[in-house]
């Protein structure tokens, strides 16, 4: 028979599906949660989408795998959240949690005695990262971002974490992977403490077209079967993604208005204008060139920009 699996206060005596919401902590947030105990032994799994409240079709692609997966074909266990960031997703907020301000990846591993977003980190961390083998954490563009298909696979941790995190990246049908050299973030936190783990980047603007969420349902499926807990072929693409692991984020040095020359996916040259900001009565305060060629990642699309705020990153191709 198959072994009972219960994670916080969700119990599947047997194989088989569980959806309902997690209470963090002593708050009155809940969370949707969507537990697949498969017929037969195996990894476990974690999927997270919607850290960022805004980041639609990451969220939807979480739904709709959540709904889908049928747990005679699973081996091990698949836990899904759907979404992280349930205040945000109902504000249409981008990027932080509106109760406390916070963005969720800026707080890991959390702290129970913190605000919200610290206590969501540390139900992450020790109630659901703790319990997998390894962790995909889905995002996208948010609201005002424009973005090219990418994935994350961390770099500042253990090499064996490293490859065995880089070798689930290669299967994505995308057109680049990113070595991280950051610790902060659901996943490199994660992959700090042992447990493989990557990011992977598809959608923005606002907007959730179905063509993306099932390139994104396809690409999680593949995933799954590439790690052996989901049953069937996996079907790799024809070319591996390019690897970059030199990347520049640009944030603003002004308040006032963004002009982009250049948009996500596009191959730049160094000393190439990639943007202006302009003051409210049309003065140029602030110009940007590329410092060495590589691709557009992302990019802010809105027109408001503020001191401080992300506009734009680019990567260094290792051809």
């Amino acid at each position: 028979m198959k072994k009972e699996f219960s994670i916080c206060g969700l119990t599947l005596k047997n194989y088989g599906k569980i959806q309902d919401y997690v209470k963090i902590l002593d708050t009155e947030t809940k969370i949707p949660v969507t537990i697949i105990n498969g017929k037969n032994e195996g990894k476990t799994v974690l999927i997270t989408a919607g850290i960022h409240g805004g980041e639609y079709p990451c969220i939807r692609t979480a739904i709709e795998l959540a709904r889908d997966i049928n747990p005679e074909i699973v081996n091990g266990q698949i836990i899904i959240i759907h979404p992280v960031n349930m205040q945000a997703f109902k504000d249409k907020s981008a990027g932080i949690v509106p109760e406390d301000g916070k963005n969720i990846n800026r707080v890991f591993p959390g702290d129970k005695n913190g605000t919200i977003s610290d206590k969501i980190a540390y139900v992450l961390t020790h109630e659901f990262q703790d319990k997998a083998d390894f962790y995909f954490d889905m995002h996208g563009g948010d609201l005002h971002e424009e973005l090219h298909p990418y994935v994350y696979y961390p770099g500042i941790c253990e090499d064996e974490i490293c490859n065995r995190s880089k070798e689930i990246a290669k299967i994505f049908n995308v057109d680049y992977m990113v070595k991280s050299n950051a610790t902060s973030g659901a996943y490199n936190s994660a992959a700090i403490r042992g447990i493989p783990s990557i990011l992977i980047e598809r959608g923005g603007c606002g907007i959730c077209r179905r063509e993306e969420v099932e390139k994104y349902k396809k690409d999680m499926i593949i995933a799954l079967r590439g790690l052996g807990v989901l049953e069937g072929d996996v079907l790799r693409s024809e070319q591996s993604p390019i690897e970059i692991t030199n990347v520049k984020y640009i944030d603003s040095l002004k308040n006032g208005c963004l002009e982009m020359f250049v948009k996500a996916g596009e191959r730049i040259v160094q000393g190439q204008k990639l943007y202006e900001v302009i003051d409210l009565f049309g003065n140029v305060i602030d110009t940007y060139y590329a410092e060495f060629e590589g691709v557009v990642l992302y990019n802010t699309v809105s027109l408001a920009i503020n001191k401080g705020e992300s506009i734009i990153a680019y990567g260094e191709l290792n051809l």
